[in-house]
């Protein structure tokens, strides 16, 4: 990557911060990294806590019953 590629992205990850700041309200700014575009986009770190889930050999996968919502359930969602 040369420089002008990275200096448009930090030029989009601040504009990006900007616009963040204007819909976030100011208690929640400890957590702007979780509502910004460029860096909700990324894959997080590994950590130490991360683990696999074993599955036996003969696990299907099956399909579930689909739950009917009302009409102000459906909106809200």
């Amino acid at each position: 990557m040369d420089e002008k590629e990275d200096w448009g992205k930090e030029e989009e990850i601040e504009k990006d911060h900007r616009k963040v700041e204007e819909i976030v309200p100011k208690q929640f700014y400890r957590w702007l990294k979780v509502f910004g575009k460029v860096d909700s986009e990324r894959i997080p770190v590994k950590k130490v806590w991360d683990h696999v889930i074993d599955l036996n050999n003969d696990f299907k996968a099956s399909k579930a019953r689909v739950y009917p919502l009302s009409r102000n359930k459906k909106e809200e969602v």
